[in-house]
């Protein structure tokens, strides 16, 4: 098991923010989270990263009971993180290339001498993604396109056993966003994958081999299963309150809202 969350609550300030989440991922599953903002995707990915702790219930990650292990470097070495987010942490002066070799040590920032291993293994990552011709540019001076090429480099640099995409494609336009899930599914035949965990509230980027959902609402989990019978009409027209119609065409799902008549 990968990830084990029973009965899990979490109460910031006073409110709870997450209340009886269960959810349970094996390895070699990928799955997909998802919800609107504020539902609690982001405290759930922080408490899988050992960064919040649960106010109830229990967590495992990777066979590391909170509470019973202790949780540092060498967790989160084993959790890639692709996120847009991260953008705002890197030094501004810090090249493609230097972002890359950072993920070896799970830092924001290059504080140690990389091994000529490590220099080896960040150039094939660039050469895999596309990314060698702009290795040695300043990061902020990419696309967004290319700073997530660079990011998805730099969280496989430690040889994750968890691969977190939080909404990766905030920014990309159309054909940057699906360059991108290309190479997600690309990752996902890979020998030895990382299990996965996609977390969006687009309907549309969910790729064919997230074949697993979790839908978050509101702090607490509304259904979880099968990515065919969660991503459905029907389904989500009760998570929404809403009337949706969704879709799906070469395995991937279109959301539609149904007007009244």
């Amino acid at each position: 098991m990968v990830l084990q969350l029973d009965n899990v609550s979490l109460k910031k300030d006073g409110t709870w923010i997450l209340q009886e989440v269960n959810w349970h991922i094996e390895k070699g599953e990928h799955w997909l989270l998802f919800g609107l903002n504020g539902s609690g995707k982001t405290a759930i990915l922080k408490m899988i990263h050992a960064e919040y702790f649960p106010t109830s219930g229990s967590v495992k990650v990777l066979d590391k009971k909170f509470g019973k292990h202790y949780l540092g470097e060498e967790l989160r070495l084993k959790i890639g993180f692709v996120s847009s987010a991260l953008q705002e942490k890197f030094h501004h002066n810090d090249s493609a290339f230097e972002i890359v070799l950072s993920g070896a040590y799970a830092s924001v920032g290059l504080y140690e001498k990389p091994t000529d291993e490590i220099r080896a293994k960040a150039i094939r990552l660039l050469k895999e993604f596309g990314c060698i011709e702009y290795g040695d540019r300043m990061y902020e001076s990419l696309s967004q396109g290319e700073k997530q090429r660079i990011l998805i480099a730099r969280a496989l640099m430690a040889n994750p056993s968890i691969l977190i995409f939080d909404e990766p494609t905030s920014g990309l336009d159309f054909i940057a966003r699906e360059q991108f899930l290309e190479t997600i599914e690309k990752i996902s035949h890979e020998q030895n994958a990382p299990t996965m965990i996609y977390v969006t509230h687009h309907v549309e980027e969910i790729l064919p081999v997230f074949k697993k959902t979790l839908l978050l609402k509101e702090g607490q989990v509304f259904s979880s299963g099968p990515t065919l019978n969660i991503i459905s009409s029907e389904s989500l027209s009760q998570f929404f309150d809403l009337p949706v119609r969704v879709h799906w065409e070469n395995e991937r799902p279109m959301l539609y809202r149904v007007k009244s008549s």
